[in-house]
């Protein structure tokens, strides 16, 4: 059983955003996308395991619905005027009964940071939760 990320090169991120229209990507901005990507990723997935137990579930697929959004994220940014998130998932997870579970993923951009060699880099804040069709909602 291998519990491995299994993150994507460089190349095939950049010809995925070329591919889905992304205007203005510029090639050798990838590395710090990438780095960001990954760890938004890894955060997610322990936010996720925050739900189940760690040892017993695997990430079955995903949706990324960008376009999308989630019936938290309309509430929030149509009642309480709060920002839309830039991206949504919807993670199938599945444990040790063979039980697959949804959970929404909503990423927000919060602020930037400044690392040690001063690249600017953005913060992102993620709301992770079971979707409303899981019991544990």
């Amino acid at each position: 059983e291998n519990n491995t990320w299994v993150y994507p090169s460089e190349q095939q991120v950049f010809n995925a955003m070329q591919r889905k229209g992304w205007k203005g990507v510029e090639e050798e901005s990838i590395p710090s996308f990438l780095q960001v990507h990954n760890s938004v990723n890894e955060r997610s997935w322990k936010d996720v395991c925050k739900w189940e137990e760690p040892n017993k579930i695997e990430l079955v697929r995903f949706e990324g619905r960008p376009k999308d959004l989630s019936p938290k994220a309309w509430f929030l940014s149509t009642f309480l005027f709060q920002d839309k998130p830039f991206d949504r998932h919807d993670w199938y997870v599945s444990n040790d009964t063979q039980e697959e579970k949804r959970y929404v993923l909503d990423f927000y951009m919060t602020d930037t940071t400044s690392r040690s060699d001063g690249m600017m880099m953005p913060r992102v804040e993620i709301d992770v939760r079971p979707a409303l069709d899981n019991p544990e909602a």
